[in-house]
């Protein structure tokens, strides 16, 4: 189980940031990709997080999918939770939608807000 010291999601973009920050406790970080990147891109990004256990948040789209495959190849261990695809982005995803993913995947509840 994913504690909330060790946790760090990882969205696409400042708008999915936002939406998390609306479910996650304020001391859970959340780092933006910005848009699509390429596997060196993901190690210089990530390389000063790898203390902690990753956690995934991309869109339901392209650019999303590339992004889970190449997060699947450089970080393997990293957990990936996918919206619905009829929301395509996770800044469009009702909050509900969101912490149920988060309970489904049995993510320890100390590291989202009660909402």
């Amino acid at each position: 189980m994913f504690h909330e010291e060790h946790v760090l999601f990882i969205v696409e973009g400042k708008s999915d940031k936002q939406k998390l920050e609306q479910i996650l406790k304020n001391n859970v970080p959340i780092i933006c990709t910005n848009g699509t990147i390429d596997e060196e891109d993901l190690l210089d990004l990530l390389e000063r997080y790898e203390q902690y256990d990753f956690i995934t948040f991309f869109d339901a789209d392209k650019n999303g999918e590339k992004l889970r495959k190449v997060m699947k190849r450089v970080y393997p261990e990293a957990m990936q939770l996918q919206i619905p695809k009829q929301f395509k982005e996770v800044a469009e995803t009702p909050i509900a939608v969101l912490i149920d993913l988060l309970k489904r995947e049995k993510l320890n509840a100390s590291i989202y807000k009660n909402i």
